[in-house]
């Protein structure tokens, strides 16, 4: 009767610890793609789960030469997936040192989200009808502290008057990006990448081609005001919005900040 009892505890126990393991290993996917999600990292994930699958598929069919040249592939690639995945396995570790790799996105957004959204949405009006040129960057899930570390610190509360006397002309964090996280200004004078995209018109300057280049490397919704014309222009999933009305950018920029609808919190 003992040794039934035994055996009885000793199947649980495995049981329970395969579970466990199983759940530990979708975790542990769920966060590498996390991490990856809104960057071109994904992109080659997937090129690798295709990979992985035709080595399979070229096994079962007993193709010699193929799965031979998927081994190869999958061997030598690891080294390769080191240097590309480079930046993405920095921010993971940096994550994990803080500990916020553990817990699902947290931006402390305050309550008062009408209020911030007319903050930056009147500091772009104002910026706009004076062609004062800005471009501002709001991080969603894919982090930006590569970013965040090229510029100035800030760690500010968002206001209206903050907004537009940083991109005052001729002062000294007026060129370059400002990057707000959640709801503080986390730097100004930020260096972003600049996309290569031919779609882009040459009529516009390094702002829009920042804009657009972070938001093809990341999931970030970016605002732009041309200094030239004075129109305002938004960026999200490598997409260019020109020439936008106010109304227009600050429902776009209450989905893509908040994920509301501005115009159901009755602000105006």
């Amino acid at each position: 009767m003992e040794l039934a009892n035994f055996f009885y505890h000793w199947n649980t126990i495995n049981v329970i610890t395969g579970v466990l393991d199983l759940l530990i290993v979708w975790y542990v996917l769920y966060l590498v793609i996390t991490v990856f999600k809104g960057t071109k990292a994904i992109q080659l994930l997937k090129g690798i789960v295709v990979i992985v699958i035709g080595q399979q598929v070229s096994k079962m069919l007993n193709l010699t030469a193929t799965s031979h040249l998927f081994d190869l592939v999958i061997q030598w690639g690891v080294l390769a997936l080191i240097v590309i995945f480079q930046p993405e396995i920095r921010r993971a570790l940096e994550q994990l040192g803080r500990g916020s790799l553990f817990k699902r996105y947290s931006s402390n957004l305050n309550s008062n989200e009408d209020k911030l959204i007319e903050a930056v949405s009147k500091a772009i009006q104002y910026m706009a009808k004076r062609r004062i040129g800005a471009l501002i960057v709001f991080e969603k899930e894919t982090g930006l502290q590569d970013y965040i570390e090229t510029g100035i610190p800030l760690d500010s509360d968002i206001s209206q008057e903050l907004l537009t006397n940083v991109f005052i002309p001729n002062t000294p964090l007026h060129d370059g990006a400002m990057i707000i996280q959640g709801s503080k200004i986390a730097s100004a004078a930020s260096y972003l990448p600049l996309s290569d995209s031919a779609k882009i018109a040459k009529s516009l300057g390094t702002r829009h081609r920042a804009a657009v280049g972070i938001s093809e490397v990341s999931d970030a919704f970016t605002a732009v005001v041309s200094e030239e014309t004075g129109s305002i222009s938004v960026t999200f999933d490598g997409k260019l919005r020109k020439d936008i009305s106010t109304d227009a950018f600050e429902e776009l920029l209450a989905e893509h900040w908040f994920g509301t609808h501005f115009q159901e919190k009755g602000v105006k």
